[in-house]
């Protein structure tokens, strides 16, 4: 069962990667054979070669830190952490009065329907025929007659403010310039 039979090179093969060929090629033409390389000996780990003491000591004076740049580092990490503090106090405040101004609208709308709601029933409690009733029965007011209603000619303005009767004829200031 380790063996099988290959139709590409028509000899016996084993299925463990030695003259591994397909059995079958797909399409219309046949492809030329290509020759598998040879596998090359894993190569053995050499020692490393000993580097001089001023290579090490270069290379270990690049991998330390110095004092000053310590310290920078440090002055950047703490004001990196201040401005990510400060951003998320500035980004809950915005969020808490986002909430205040939502709940304020909500407040709003609910006292304008009631103000509404109370305008509509003042309005409704009113009845016109009662007020026309009481205003000719208990308090004498009558309708305009031809002969109650005097006509007059304004001076200027858009107003009238009248501090005595108009008279009969109309005409409330008379000029003694007639050229004007």
């Amino acid at each position: 069962m380790a063996a099988g039979y290959n139709a590409y090179n028509n000899r016996r093969s084993d299925y463990r990667g030695r003259n591994q060929r397909p059995f079958y090629v797909y399409g219309n033409t046949v492809c030329q054979a290509e020759p598998v390389p040879a596998r090359r000996p894993k190569a053995r780990p050499t020692e490393p070669k000993r580097t001089s003491r001023q290579v090490v000591k270069n290379r270990n004076r690049a991998m330390s830190i110095s004092p000053a740049y310590a310290v920078f580092l440090t002055i950047a990490a703490v004001c990196a952490v201040f401005v990510c503090v400060l951003y998320l106090s500035l980004q809950s405040e915005v969020v808490n009065r986002s909430e205040n101004v939502t709940a304020l609208q909500e407040e709003l709308a609910t006292l304008t329907e009631e103000n509404d709601t109370r305008y509509n029933a003042a309005a409704d409690s009113v009845n016109l025929e009662e007020v026309r009733d009481k205003a000719m029965n208990e308090m004498g007011m009558v309708y305009a007659s031809e002969g109650t209603v005097v006509e007059y000619e304004r001076t200027s303005g858009d107003y009238v403010r009248q501090y005595s009767d108009i008279p009969e004829d109309g005409v409330l200031a008379k000029s003694d310039d007639a050229s004007r």
